[in-house]
């Protein structure tokens, strides 16, 4: 059996070395919305030089999409981070859904997850890529429901693929990542959503609550 990998224990190494060199490198962080990126930003805000970006296009139906979006800016404006740049990539719904649609029938947290967070990682480096930006990571991994396993070692792989941009390991859920996040979110009265996002998950959550 595999051993699996202290991402988190990663990323606090990485600080460190940031830490003793005294620059802030530029990170572009993907974010899928305002609770995920709670802790996310606590920890990496005073280390990075961040730029967010929200690729989303999995998120069904676009009403839901509209208020993750409309609730991360609620939340960079309420904790004083609105001067923290927001890149929003056009929403194309009907094109993920083609993507996803042939893993339809699988249970969440297999391929379909894998090839979700592959497609949206992959745009997302290749912008990191080019624009120059030293790191590009995701909040994702605060999630207790996604897999930070799987979600690394696609950003290790697609590292190769941009030699200029680094992979930022993380688990942001260790450490009671996750708890603290709810203490944030119950804070600042944040919307929680109860289904990961793709129109399958959604489907699957309405059929959960008849």
């Amino acid at each position: 059996m595999e051993n699996k990998k202290n991402y988190q224990k990663i990323l606090q190494n990485t600080i460190e070395n940031i830490k003793n060199t005294g620059n802030k490198p530029t990170l572009l962080l993907h974010v899928c919305c305002g609770p995920c990126l709670t802790i996310p930003l606590k920890q990496l805000k005073e280390y990075f030089d961040i730029t967010l970006f929200f690729n989303n296009s999995n998120i069904y139906p676009k009403e839901e999409y509209d208020r993750r979006l409309n609730e991360l800016k609620h939340y960079l404006n309420e904790s004083n981070n609105n001067d923290i740049p927001l890149i929003v990539k056009d929403y194309v719904g009907d094109d993920f859904l083609k993507i996803i649609e042939l893993y339809k029938d699988l249970k969440e947290g297999y391929e379909r997850c894998r090839v979700c967070f592959k497609t949206r990682l992959n745009e997302g480096f290749e912008y990191a890529f080019n624009h120059g930006f030293n790191y590009f990571g995701t909040v994702m991994t605060i999630s207790r429901y996604k897999n930070a396993q799987d979600i690394n070692k696609i950003g290790e792989k697609l590292e190769a693929k941009y030699p200029t941009t680094k992979w930022l390991y993380a688990d942001f859920k260790k450490n009671n990542g996750y708890e603290n996040s709810l203490v944030i979110c119950h804070d600042y009265n944040l919307y929680f959503q109860e289904y990961c996002g793709c129109k399958f998950s959604y489907l699957k959550y309405l059929e959960k609550h008849k």
